[in-house]
């Protein structure tokens, strides 16, 4: 079994929230591998899909961001799944907009999420870094709890989209064509030279 993890903050108030775009990625890998049905487990809402012919259960911890390692440390130790099958979706500040980035371990840039889940299960889990951009230092608390704005939404609802629909390279093991095939469509559909908050690419639709 594999773990594919969004990170977010649970509540209507924070459901669109550019800190909560790792939830709006699991979401929409559920909707589109038509995934079992939600329930409450290990702290979070969790739900199962088959992916690529692997059982994988998608989580969303209910436990607010800066606590996301108790659920993730929960539920990988009851299942043994061990790091390597494990995904963290999550907000990037330091990706521009519409970009998505995977590497394995690392630093947590300071994203509380990453850090409490490095504190439960240590840090070679694997990581898709959902870029949203940096507003600079002073206004990142603002902005990360603010709602993705109108113009925002069309390269979040694409984005997320067609990481669903390449996710099962992931669930293969195979993350750099993941990463790959996610680009290019993201080209294609014109979001290639996103550099600021709602900016379209050049590339065609």
């Amino acid at each position: 079994m594999l773990l594919f993890v969004g990170l977010g903050n649970p509540g209507d108030r924070y459901r669109l929230n550019r800190h909560n775009v790792g939830f709006l990625a699991i979401e929409m890998i559920a909707y589109v591998h038509k995934a079992g049905p939600w329930r409450q487990r290990f702290a979070s809402r969790v739900a199962e899909a088959d992916i690529a012919g692997q059982r994988v259960l998608l989580m969303e911890p209910q436990t607010f961001m800066n606590e996301s390692g108790r659920a993730v440390g929960e539920a990988s130790r009851f299942l043994k799944i061990p790091l390597d099958k494990i995904v963290v979706f999550h907000d990037e500040l330091d990706l521009a907009p519409a970009k998505l980035r995977m590497k394995t371990g690392g630093g947590n840039a300071g994203h509380n999420g990453l850090r409490s889940i490095t504190a439960h299960i240590g840090n070679d889990y694997r990581r898709a870094r959902l870029g949203i951009g940096h507003p600079g230092k002073d206004n990142v608390l603002h902005y990360v709890l603010s709602d993705f704005g109108r113009d925002e939404m069309p390269w979040v609802e694409d984005l997320t989209r067609i990481m669903a629909d390449n996710a099962g390279h992931l669930a293969k093991g195979e993350d750099p064509s993941f990463q790959n095939k996610v680009h290019l469509a993201m080209d294609a559909r014109g979001w290639g030279d996103v550099k600021r908050v709602g900016e379209r690419g050049a590339a065609k639709e």
